[in-house]
């Protein structure tokens, strides 16, 4: 079984579902009690320091991982060319979070067309200095040529929804790793994630799961409030298929419902 991860963009907790969370300590430390994972995407708009990093690692419980959204600079300003000194900067900031950095997520703008000389460049500028977790979401339907570079340099491609891809909502590129994002829809950032959903997307990461790949889900559904909710519900939905399917004490799979 690999290793699997559930959380939201961000730790918020909106007010009804405070009675599942304890009452005191930060939001981030509540948050951390009942999910095993954060996107943290404002370090897409603006540099944290190292402190800051280090301090919300100290927050968590062991187990507990941050992925990390690359900068704006990086993605959507030099669009993937020349980032050397950008990498070393953000790299130098987020690697703070130590063994709680548990994957980064690279974003890219929609208009950015797939150019094999300057994505090689770039990805392997961030192989050069970062070993870890890496998925990519591109937003250009070019970017299906890129399947052998991610597989080459141990990329995941993120399973997005919605995604202006053909087939952007399954994960693609290297398999050791599998990383869903739930932005919502029909109505991005704001609609709710029903039941059946829930159900049918519990089945694919387990399956993922089961073929030893290191799973995540992250719902970006914030603006309405309804991220948690799901988060919560689909971690216990999978806690459950878990059981189901006899996974034995002491497989690294982090669930905490």
């Amino acid at each position: 079984m690999g290793p699997l991860y559930i959380g939201c963009a961000g730790w918020s907790l909106p007010r009804e579902h405070w009675p599942l969370f304890p009452e005191h300590g930060t939001h981030l430390q509540r948050y951390a009690t009942q999910l095993s994972a954060v996107e943290i995407n404002s370090s897409f708009y603006r540099p944290h320091k190292p402190q800051t990093y280090a301090r919300w690692a100290q927050s968590v419980p062991m187990g507990f991982r941050f992925s990390v959204k690359a900068p704006r600079l990086l993605t959507h300003v030099q669009r993937l060319k020349d980032c050397e000194r950008l990498l070393d900067e953000f790299l130098g900031q987020c690697t703070a979070l130590g063994d709680t950095l548990g994957c980064l997520l690279v974003q890219l703008p929609p208009s950015l067309v797939y150019d094999a000389l300057i994505a090689r460049a770039f990805f392997i500028g961030l192989r050069e200095r970062y070993a870890g977790a890496v998925v990519l979401e591109p937003r250009h339907e070019s970017w299906g040529a890129a399947e052998a570079l991610l597989v080459e340099q141990k990329i995941g491609r993120v399973a997005a929804d919605p995604s202006p891809m053909t087939d952007g909502q399954v994960p693609r590129g290297w398999a050791g790793i599998r990383y869903w994002r739930l932005h919502g829809s029909p109505r991005i950032y704001h609609s709710d994630y029903d039941a059946l959903r829930l159900q049918a997307l519990a089945g694919q990461i387990l399956g993922a799961v089961q073929a030893g790949a290191e799973a995540w889900c992250i719902f970006d559904n914030t603006a309405s409030g309804f991220a948690l909710g799901n988060a919560l519900q689909l971690s216990g939905l999978l806690g459950q298929e878990i059981q189901r399917s006899g996974s034995r004490p002491g497989e690294q799979v982090h669930s905490f419902s």
